[in-house]
This record gives structure tokens, C-alpha cells and sequence, in this order.
């Protein structure tokens, strides 16, 4: 009994120790055919500010705290995130029941048997108890382990593509955030302006009736009027969506002081881009991670794959003792034992196992031409916001002389219409250009402030909650 208990307890460390061969082949080489330097000269980095991007806290990043406060309310209850991070713990679950397969299944068993014949003093009972080894598979050729590893490399998958959720819900708070600081200071400017035009209303009114000027510029005045106050309707509807938007990123309903107010003092944003960075950085991407993750699975599926054309042991044992009386089982019963090792041959399969590789090969072409689209993509959407950097800069300085320009101008036409020298088409002209321009400059202010969200976010930022 002791021999044989010695026997299988050396069976099982051989069998754990067996599978040091794998048939996967190498990792093929990506070949993204990116450019090593970006086509653009990236912005002054700011003093004290990481290396990479995507060592920057987004709370030293941006630097409002009432909207860190949404961030991180936002990734405590968005739902859309929260779905994504148990999909997390299922891949785990799934890897580690998957890497059971390479270690032995023990199962003990207890059984009692009772039996007999005609007579009731012909009946007997028989107990037995026995520990068993339960169809274990030899994986001489590393078809387990592959698919063990596949396993694995789908569960880092799937914890980069939460990291990118992550990274994702970050950005689409602070783009709704700057949204809707925009669109309140888009529905100032319309009030403002419908405050104007009432008052120049009035006047032209008063005017009409001393017969200063026609009816014609009473009706023309008060055009301007409703116009101003149908763009201050469909700003403030604006403004409730922006409202609504942000409370379903944030998954709960945000109290109105904790919303922005201004837009100059509520979106002061950091620059954080070194100069001379390297596009290799965009490997470090939770979305290219990601990709590069999958690419090693379907690599691992394919040893799996071709570890299927060869022989295959399973093992099957079982050691214990059985007795007619259950105080004796564990003493003068009889022992027993049972070794069944199974070796299977695949001789003719119907082309199953070439297809099954086939398509194993097929999926890695697949995640290889995925992991290169990838990279592209992101230096694609990384040279784009670095070309818009510099160029949004120069508009939104443009746009600002536009803005003094035109104030200045409408202060005079105003001056000379009130005075009779012109008439109020000229007025109502300048006044046009002048609102035109207010919203022109707003919206050029909203890009600038969301390029650079975007260049945080593309570049792999966004992730870390404060800079180490």
C-alpha cells in the first residue's frame, strides 16, 4: 500500500513537471510604417512637468478642482465603466480556469454498497473510500499551456482595454465639461445681446414717435430683437443637454454649484507636452497594449493548434480500501489500486485539426493587421492634435483682435446711428459682425482648451490619478 501510494505520488510530480515543449511559433514583427518624429513642432513644455505624458496625474493635469471632483465621482459610478472592469474579473476567472488544466484533478470518494439475496441474512454491506487522479492530460507538446498563455494574454487584453475605458471616460468628462462652459458663456453673450437690443428698441421707438425715423426702422430694430431671443432659447436648451450629458457620464445627477459658471476662470488647463518626444511613446497606449495583448494569444492558439496533430496521454488512477464493515476500513480492509493511462492517436479527423489551425493562423494575421492599424491610428490622432496646436493658438489670437475690432466698430456705428448719421442697417450690420465674432471666439477657445484634452488623452495620458 505504501509502495503503490509512493508510485502515484511520483506519477503526479512527473506529469506536473511534463509540458516543457510548446509549438507556438515566434511573435511576428509589426510593421506599422509610422514615422519615428512627429510632422509638427510639439509646444513648450511646462517647468516640472513628466517626460511622458502618460506619467501625468489628470488631477495635476487639469488643474480646476471642481472638475476633478467630476472625474472622480464619474469613475467611481459610470456604468459603462463599471461593466468594463467586470469584464476584468471574468477574463481572470476564465484564465484561471483554463491554467487548472496543467495541474493534476485529486478527487477523493467515499461509497458504500449494500447487497443481498433472498434471505435477508444474505444481505451484506460493503464501504470503500480512495483517492484518484481523474483524466489528466500529459501536455508533452504544450497544447495546455497554450492555451493557457492564450488564456492569459486575454485577460492583460482585457485589463488594457479597461485602462483605456478609463482613460476614455476621463476625457469625455472634461470635453463635456468644456462644453458646457462654453455654451453658458455662448448664452451670456446672447443675452447681452438681447439686452442691447432691447434697449436700442425702445430708443428707436421714442424716436419713431417724436417722427426721428420711419416705421421702417422700428420693424427692422425689432427683428434684431427676436433674433437675440431666439438665440438665447436655443443656447439655454443647449445648456440643459450639456447638463444631462455630463450626468450620465458622471452616472448620478451633479448638484448645480458643482457645474462650471465661466468659462475663462473653469477651464484653465495645463500644457504638458515636452518638446522633441518621440512617437514611440504611443506603444505605451492602453489601446496598443491592448492589440499587442491579443497578438500573443492568437500566437499562443496556434501551438495549441499544432500541438492537436500529436499523440495525446491521459492518466487516470486511483488508490484506496473497501471493507464489509466500516469501523475496519481504515484498518484490516483490503486495499486497491488502479492505474489507466489513455494515449490517443488522431489518425482521420475530416480535416478538423488542419482546419482548426488555419483559422488559428487566420486570427493571428487578424490581430497582427489589428495591432498595426493600432499604432497607426494613434499617431495618427497624436500628429493631428499636435498640428492643430499651434495653428488654434494663432486663431484664437486672431479671433480676439477680431472681437476688440468689432466692439469698437459697433460702439461707433451705434454712436452715429443714435446721432442720425446713418441709418440702421449700418448699425445692425456692426452689430451682427460683433456677435458673430463673440461666438466665433468662444468656439475657438473651446477647440483650443479640447486639443489640448486630446493630445493628454492620445498620447497615452489620463490614466494615473497624480503624477509620481
Amino acid at each position: 500500500m505504501a509502495s503503490t501510494a509512493r508510485t502515484l505520488t511520483t506519477l503526479a510530480f512527473a506529469v506536473v513537471a511534463a509540458g516543457c515543449a510548446s509549438l507556438a511559433p515566434p511573435v511576428p514583427v509589426a510593421d506599422p510604417a509610422i514615422p519615428s518624429a512627429w510632422p509638427a513642432t510639439t509646444a513648450a513644455p511646462v517647468a516640472g512637468t513628466p517626460a511622458k505624458p502618460s506619467d501625468l496625474g489628470w488631477r495635476d493635469f487639469f488643474a480646476d478642482p471642481a472638475l476633478n471632483a467630476l472625474i472622480a465621482r464619474a469613475l467611481q459610478s459610470n456604468r459603462d465603466l463599471r461593466a468594463t472592469v467586470l469584464d476584468v474579473e471574468r477574463a481572470r476567472a476564465l484564465y484561471r480556469i483554463q491554467r487548472a488544466d496543467q495541474f493534476p484533478t485529486l478527487g477523493g470518494s467515499f461509497g458504500m454498497l449494500k447487497s443481498g439475496g433472498a434471505t435477508v441474512a444474505a444481505a451484506r454491506d460493503e464501504y470503500s473510500v480512495a483517492l484518484g487522479l481523474t483524466d489528466f492530460e500529459l501536455d508533452l507538446f504544450g497544447r495546455v499551456r497554450d492555451l493557457s498563455r492564450a488564456a492569459l494574454e486575454r485577460y492583460f487584453a482585457q485589463t488594457e482595454t479597461t485602462r483605456a475605458a478609463h482613460l476614455t471616460l476621463v476625457s469625455e468628462v472634461a470635453y463635456a465639461w468644456l462644453t458646457l462652459a462654453a455654451d453658458r458663456e455662448l448664452e451670456k453673450v446672447a443675452r447681452a445681446t438681447l439686452e442691447t437690443q432691447e434697449a436700442t428698441f425702445r430708443i428707436t421707438e421714442q424716436r419713431h414717435e417724436r417722427g426721428a425715423v420711419s416705421a421702417l426702422d422700428v420693424a427692422q430694430v425689432r427683428t434684431t430683437v427676436e433674433s437675440a431671443r431666439s438665440d438665447v432659447a436655443r443656447f439655454s436648451g443647449q445648456v440643459a443637454r450639456d447638463v444631462n450629458a455630463l450626468n450620465l457620464l458622471v452616472g448620478e445627477t451633479i448638484e448645480p454649484d458643482a457645474l462650471p459658471t465661466d468659462f475663462g476662470t473653469s477651464t484653465n488647463l495645463v500644457t504638458a507636452l515636452p518638446p522633441g518626444l518621440p512617437s514611440e511613446v504611443l506603444l505605451q497606449r492602453p489601446d496598443v497594449l491592448a492589440a499587442e495583448r491579443r497578438l500573443l494569444a492568437a500566437n499562443a492558439d496556434i501551438g495549441a493548434a499544432r500541438a492537436a496533430f500529436f499523440p495525446s496521454i491521459r492518466l487516470t488512477g486511483a488508490l484506496g480500501t473497501s471493507s464489509d464493515a466500516l469501523s475496519a476500513l481504515f484498518g484490516s480492509g483490503t486495499s486497491f489500486w488502479s492505474f489507466a493511462p489513455q494515449i490517443r492517436v488522431p489518425i482521420f479527423e475530416g480535416g478538423r485539426l488542419q482546419a482548426n489551425l488555419d483559422a488559428a493562423r487566420a486570427e493571428q494575421d487578424i490581430a497582427l493587421a489589428q495591432y498595426e492599424r493600432a499604432v497607426q491610428a494613434a499617431f495618427r490622432e497624436a500628429a493631428d492634435a499636435l498640428a492643430l496646436s499651434g495653428t488654434l493658438a494663432d486663431q484664437l489670437a486672431a479671433q480676439q483682435a477680431l472681437v476688440d475690432a468689432a466692439d469698437r466698430a459697433n460702439a461707433l456705428s451705434k454712436a452715429r446711428y443714435l446721432a442720425g448719421r446713418d441709418s440702421y442697417l449700418v448699425a445692425l450690420d456692426a452689430q451682427r459682425t460683433l456677435f458673430a465674432s463673440q461666438q466665433s471666439l468662444v468656439a475657438t477657445r473651446l477647440a483650443e482648451l479640447t486639443n489640448r484634452v486630446t493630445l493628454y488623452k492620445v498620447l497615452g495620458g489620463g490614466v494615473r490619478e497624480v503624477t509620481e
